[in-house]
């Protein structure tokens, strides 16, 4: 079925890592650990000198002392200074765990992103990433809404997503989605997303198509439903989308929700 939509691929090619660092946490953590680094690198090595060093003067054991305690003081001081830092200039005033649940489909087929490896047990970055569970996660600190748009989640899984073009990694290869590559029915297909959004005063959920894709923002809920429920579609142009993902189903049939 994919053959014509893939044809410009190469047999083999390498999923591109995804990049780190990208967020206002990150590079404050990343900081933070390199301060504590250094200031244990230092610490140590005056340890190891006043141990050896005999009959030390008054001044210098003042200096392996303040060596010592002043390093610590100031790792110390950095590391909350930047927890302090992030939470005041986060939009989410704090520490988020938002969820949202996805698909991917292609010509009729449903596709699977890569799956985790490693202790973290995650395919993205420490901030947004996926469990091998079909769900967005964005954990941690906000500092801008940006942070959490679809386009970067798609940018740490290492993929990409824009109106017109898609890039996805699967355990099999790297797909590519461009607007009027052909599926196997010859016809041209076109990149689609929708959300299932809810309205917990009505009780009620509904879709929306969205125009730009890479620039929506994650709703922030940690349970799904109300979290958003993201649909993905490479096929023919349509409207409405009829997937919907396995929570919201649920939710549906326990008579929790109901279709708008």
């Amino acid at each position: 079925m994919f053959d014509q939509v893939f044809a410009h691929e190469g047999e083999e090619e390498e999923l591109p890592i995804s990049p780190l660092g990208e967020t206002l946490e990150q590079r404050m953590k990343g900081l933070s650990f390199l301060g504590l680094e250094l200031a244990t690198g230092v610490v140590l090595f005056l340890i190891l000198l006043a141990v050896f060093w005999r009959n030390k003067t008054e001044k210098a054991k003042w200096f392996l002392y303040l060596g010592i305690a002043v390093p610590i003081i100031l790792a110390t001081l950095f590391l909350a200074g930047s927890t302090v830092y992030l939470n005041l200039v986060s939009v989410s005033g704090g520490p988020v765990h938002w969820h949202a649940d996805f698909q991917v489909w292609a010509c009729g087929q449903e596709l699977d992103l890569i799956d985790p490896t490693g202790i973290a047990n995650r395919v993205g970055s420490p901030v947004f990433h996926e469990h091998g569970d079909d769900r967005i996660h964005v954990e941690g600190v906000v500092t801008d809404l940006r942070e959490a748009e679809l386009g970067r989640f798609f940018m740490f899984v290492g993929g990409e997503l824009h109106a017109d073009h898609l890039t996805f990694p699967t355990n099999e290869k790297l797909y590519r989605f461009d607007n009027g590559d052909p599926c196997g029915d010859g016809k041209p297909g076109v990149l689609q997303a929708f959300v299932w959004k809810t309205d917990e005063d009505a009780g009620e959920f509904y879709q929306e198509k969205l125009a730009k894709p890479e620039e929506y923002v994650i709703s922030p809920y940690s349970k799904v439903p109300p979290g958003d429920c993201l649909i993905l579609e490479f096929g023919e142009e349509k409207d409405r989308t009829d997937k919907l993902c396995s929570f919201y189903e649920i939710a549906e049939s326990k008579g929790e929700l109901r279709r708008r």
